[in-house]
């Protein structure tokens, strides 16, 4: 019996190598200098051999199955066999400069005046307001929109966006860059990844200004549309830091209905009257319970939100809106400490849906185009 079976070529299966990405670094491995040979045996048996960035990567399972299938479906490929090699010093080196470019120094890609990346600073003027809450549940809202979202958890010495989003890998570094974990669909980067257990996080000023430096700087996030920041409560290093370090970063203010909170989150909005930094708006965090007859209790009081956005905007001169009142649901901190966030756990419930309505009206706003060039000349 004659087979009709056509014979791959090693071309073919080159093309089919170019939609296979790093994981990581979401690039093609044939673009970032991964493929290290491709070999068409008798009969249709492929043999591939891959270069990871660094020895034990987490993601060789994943890498090997993406060369696997995307070569598998080749016409004639009967068998894929996957070798993987690593990296050399000087391919790293050759890695980071494709990615990053030959500059030695590290650089905060949000603040070159050609970033067309949006920051969210998510702050509050005192803690137990939700803010890691929102943070994450508008970071997987926006990314299930189709948006690269990535999120920095700023807040050094009580950091739980890691728990919350069910962020458990830890992050790989190549030679000077670090890659970020992903979970639903968002990167992630918390000094949690880099401590034993929980371990508490002893540091003053200067360190805290040098780790977050170093998130931003140091950590690979891609093109990125948008960035959220997790900010400690009140109105310390961390909150000038990032002012320094992102000029062009807006604030998101969370607060609580109570008068006393609300008279703090002011504060904490205030600040961009002092770095010159945008408000992009408030949230209203546990703004009342649906009890079962469909009445509203009003356990942490009533119009804290909406104070803290008239006096943001008397105070600034432009419109600060209060952007959602999000009920107080106790599937909402279930979920967090699931690392599920409540927009995918349960998107239907009347959380949920403020998180995502208000991670849609900041989703709306079109990229920035300042300081960019454009390819336009005069007549």
């Amino acid at each position: 019996m004659t087979s009709t079976q056509s014979t791959p070529t090693e071309e073919a299966v080159r093309e089919a190598l170019t939609q296979v990405e790093d994981p990581e670094i979401h690039r093609p491995i044939t673009e970032l200098g991964m493929l290290k040979s491709v070999a068409v045996g008798d009969g249709g048996a492929i043999q591939v051999e891959v270069y990871l960035t660094v020895q034990g990567c987490p993601m060789r399972e994943t890498i090997t199955q993406r060369v696997t299938d995307a070569v598998g479906a080749v016409d004639g490929v009967t068998s894929v066999s996957v070798e993987l090699d690593v990296m050399s010093d000087e391919q790293r080196t050759e890695l980071r400069q494709k990615l990053r470019g030959s500059a030695e120094e590290p650089r905060i890609p949000f603040a070159e005046p050609g970033s067309m990346t949006r920051v969210y600073c998510v702050a509050s003027g005192k803690g137990g307001v939700g803010k890691s809450s929102v943070t994450v549940n508008l970071a997987t809202s926006m990314a299930r929109r189709g948006l690269s979202v990535g999120v920095v958890d700023a807040d050094i010495y009580g950091h739980s966006v890691p728990r919350m989003l069910g962020a458990d890998g830890r992050p790989t570094q190549v030679e000077k860059m670090i890659m970020p974990p992903q979970a639903h669909g968002v990167k992630v980067i918390s000094i949690g990844m880099f401590t034993p257990g929980n371990t508490p996080v002893v540091w003053r000023g200067p360190m805290l200004h040098r780790a977050l430096q170093q998130f931003l700087s140091d950590v690979f996030w891609g093109d990125l549309d948008v960035l959220l920041l997790d900010l400690p409560p009140g109105t310390g290093d961390v909150a000038l830091s990032t002012a320094q370090l992102i000029p062009n970063a807006e604030i998101l203010v969370v607060t609580t209905p109570q008068q006393a909170a609300a008279e703090v989150a002011e504060r904490a909005g205030a600040i961009a009257m002092q770095t010159r930094q945008r408000v992009a708006g408030v949230v209203e965090n546990m703004s009342w319970m649906e009890l079962p007859d469909g009445q509203r209790m009003e356990v942490f009081g009533s119009g804290g939100g909406q104070i803290v956005a008239e006096s943001l905007s008397r105070s600034m001169g432009t419109d600060v809106p209060l952007l959602g009142q999000v009920p107080l649901d106790p599937r909402l901190r279930e979920a967090g400490d699931s690392g599920t966030p409540l927009v995918i756990e349960d998107p239907e419930s009347p959380a949920a849906a403020v998180l995502d309505g208000i991670a849609g009206r900041l989703s709306k706003r079109a990229r920035g185009l300042a300081g960019k060039l454009l390819s336009v000349s005069p007549a």
